[in-house]
């Protein structure tokens, strides 16, 4: 089998990282750059000229138009962070870098901070990863199956035996035989309304798709897409049909991030956070370096998060 030059690619290794990020004036310079990467805007008049100074430990822009004063991360979740800056950094580093993500206990331990900051920071970072998918449309050749997250949960009589499993729509996109982005989406329920609103969201203008027999995937064609189902069977016959191979890869090297990495997670809370993340990571893997700055860049450019915010996702609470 040939190597595969994606999956062996170089990327960023630590020694590297730490000459690039290892000091608090070296992340402030990529921060700086990440933020305003054509030069200073004003957050008030959109001015592009400033005065820069320091206050104590922190620096400050202020506009020579309307005298407005503002740091690099004003109005971001770094707002209010008393970590430095290098922390968030080795952060980012960490759950970008691995294919599988790092678990919030593991993550304490390579940052030096409690279990509660490390997972403060670690759904900070994955929210904002969730935000920059939420959006993503899918073209071309599309490849789209039904799985669940979670299972049963040994409960009281009486109790619920299922609140941990949840049902989700993976799909990947390909051009050419090679899979280009994915997304993994959390759904109601796998009945064809649900899947008509679902492809009518995310699929792009000149989507073809390609799925199992499952007959709530009618709703794609529904939404006006053109949709060939394959009926495949069960067990080994359906993961080897060649015209779902990739999704069923992607689906296979989830399941395994998530039960090798992570460990008694609520799905039913945070589980569109986690397929996003992994998407986020799987969109980007061309080029593992610069998925670091892309993340600087959009955490830098998202609004803050409180805590309600992180412990009870929107998604969760309607």
């Amino acid at each position: 089998m040939p190597m595969n030059r994606v999956q062996f690619q170089p990327g960023l290794s630590l020694s590297a990282f730490f000459r690039r990020y290892g000091t608090e004036e070296q992340c402030l310079d990529a921060l700086v750059q990440a933020r305003w990467p054509r030069g200073f805007v004003c957050p008030r008049c959109e001015h592009r000229q400033a005065s820069r100074f320091q206050r104590g430990r922190q620096w400050l822009w202020q506009c020579t138009r309307c005298r407005t004063q503002t740091s690099v991360t004003a109005g971001t979740p770094l707002a209010v962070t008393k970590l430095p800056l290098r922390t968030w950094w080795l952060a980012i580093y960490l759950v970008t870098q691995s294919k599988n993500g790092i678990a919030a206990l593991e993550l304490a331990r390579q940052l030096g901070v409690c279990y509660r900051t490390a997972w403060r920071i670690k759904h900070t970072l994955m929210a904002v990863m969730a935000d920059r998918e939420a959006s993503r449309q899918l073209t071309g050749m599309v490849q789209i199956d039904d799985a669940y997250l979670g299972g049963e949960r040994a409960r009281g009589p009486g109790e619920p035996q299922w609140d941990n499993k949840i049902p989700f729509i993976a799909a990947i996109a390909t051009r050419k035989g090679e899979p280009t982005v994915a997304r993994f989406d959390i759904v109601s329920s796998f009945r064809r309304s649900v899947v008509h609103e679902w492809a009518q969201q995310v699929l792009a203008p000149g989507a073809c798709v390609v799925s199992d027999g499952l007959t709530a995937f009618t709703g794609v064609t529904w939404a006006g897409v053109p949709h060939e189902p394959i009926v495949t069977g069960r067990g080994r016959k359906a993961a080897g049909e060649p015209r779902l191979n990739w999704v069923n890869t992607l689906l296979s090297n989830l399941k395994t991030a998530l039960s090798g990495t992570h460990h008694a997670l609520k799905f039913a809370k945070y589980a569109t956070r986690y397929l996003h993340a992994h998407a986020y990571r799987f969109n980007r893997r061309l080029d593992l370096p610069a998925m670091i700055l892309r993340l600087a860049g959009a955490l830098v450019k998202s609004c803050p998060r409180t805590e309600q915010d992180l412990r009870n996702p929107a998604e969760t609470r309607r």
